[in-house]
């Protein structure tokens, strides 16, 4: 996506967009200033038009510029790359300039986080690897060999390569590309048979009741009420560190999961079957009883720090989390598995799997049966009495 950004060391604007697969930046003497950016951001959009229209001509916009003769000879490279299987109809752009032109049409239907995701592996790793090829000159061997070079690459949290989960995940976005790029000028498709690599089964590690008593006997007491909210509702991470006081009602001992927090920033949930409403049971009522009493009258979300923002999870998990796991003699584990760990809670306790899904936010029970299947020991209730009791007498 094409931006105007200053150089720190001048403070002065230039330009930063990519034309036929290449990145180009153009320097000006304007500084870094409201009414200078506008009018760059004017220039901007009149460029990227005419580029996805066929009809930018570097020379007429940058006519002094070093990178004109740049411009030219790519251009005149494309013009003479062989079009094979290229039917009769428009021009067949290549994979940036499609790209460009894809992005925008899709960021009217995607949430704010997941245009931030799309975009980087865009700007890292596609456009590196197709950027100036003319989509129907993509084969088939491209597109594999792109996907062993993503497999090299190093994973997180120490693992060797990135997962197949990652790798599926970034040859859908290549996959969506190719799709819509085939139907809209008619060659045939590369990606045609490539399929997922197999995913490894979910391996999940819950605490015990006991385990979580352990903890929430010993963790700090300004974040005793946060973790006890975790672990007896499932709330995702997102869900609870985005949850605000206008979505907890009392009268109903209900928290309305309406919002989620990404990167600081508090969006629409995963998806429309996370939008629902979780009982307080066992402790829950209790716990955010006390913690209105400690925020609620500093901040609209529940759980947040002196000043009144959102936590940071990044340094709870750090500062907080793993300390006392490491204090309590526990296995580390990412703090997701409070989800896991109220989900097996409730199944081991003899709640309905429907109601469990429900109160998790998932679409179905096809999850619960797939990742929690040997903590389901029957089918029995369905309100969360079950869990009532457990909890109770923990």
């Amino acid at each position: 996506m094409a931006k105007v950004r200053a150089r720190p060391e001048t403070n002065k604007l230039f330009l930063d967009f990519r034309y036929k697969g290449q990145r180009y930046r153009e320097q000006t003497l304007l500084d870094d200033i409201p009414r200078n950016r506008k009018q760059l951001e004017t220039l901007m959009q009149r460029i990227e038009a005419k580029i996805i229209l066929g009809e930018f001509n570097y020379r007429e916009f940058f006519p002094n510029s070093p990178n004109v003769a740049k411009a030219e000879a790519l251009e005149e490279r494309y013009q003479q790359a062989p079009a094979v299987g290229i039917k009769k109809g428009p021009a067949i752009p290549t994979f940036a300039e499609f790209c460009q032109q894809w992005f925008t049409e899709k960021s009217i239907e995607w949430r704010a986080s997941h245009l931030r995701n799309v975009r980087s592996l865009l700007d890292s790793a596609l456009l590196p690897a197709f950027g100036d090829q003319p989509l129907n000159q993509i084969t088939k061997e491209d597109l594999l060999n792109f996907r062993l070079q993503q497999a090299a690459i190093p994973g997180r949290c120490g693992n060797a390569t990135l997962s197949a989960k990652t790798l599926n995940n970034r040859m859908g976005v290549l996959r969506m590309i190719m799709d819509e790029a085939c139907d809209r000028y008619g060659f045939e498709n590369p990606y045609r048979n490539i399929r997922p690599l197999k995913m490894k089964k979910i391996h999940i590690e819950p605490f015990s009741l006991v385990e979580v008593n352990k903890i929430l006997e010993n963790v700090r007491a300004d974040y005793r009420n946060y973790y006890t909210v975790r672990f007896f509702t499932g709330m995702r991470t997102g869900e609870i560190d985005g949850l605000k006081w206008q979505y907890i009602d009392f009268e109903r001992r209900q928290i309305l999961v309406r919002e989620t927090l990404i990167a600081g920033q508090t969006e629409y949930t995963k998806n429309n079957g996370s939008q629902r409403e979780i009982p307080m049971l066992g402790p829950v009522y209790d716990a955010l009883m006390a913690q209105r009493a400690s925020t609620g009258r500093i901040s609209p979300y529940v759980f947040c720090n002196s000043a009144g923002e959102p936590l940071d999870q990044n340094n709870v998990t750090k500062r907080v989390w793993y300390p006392l796991l490491r204090y309590l003699g526990l296995a580390t584990r990412r703090p997701y598995q409070t989800r896991h760990t109220a989900a097996t809670l409730f199944l081991a306790s003899g709640e309905n799997p429907e109601w469990v899904a429900r109160v998790l936010g998932h679409s179905s029970t096809e999850m619960l049966f797939k990742v929690y299947s040997r903590y389901i020991p029957n089918l029995t209730r369905m309100d969360g009495s079950a869990f009532e009791n457990l909890v109770g007498n923990r």
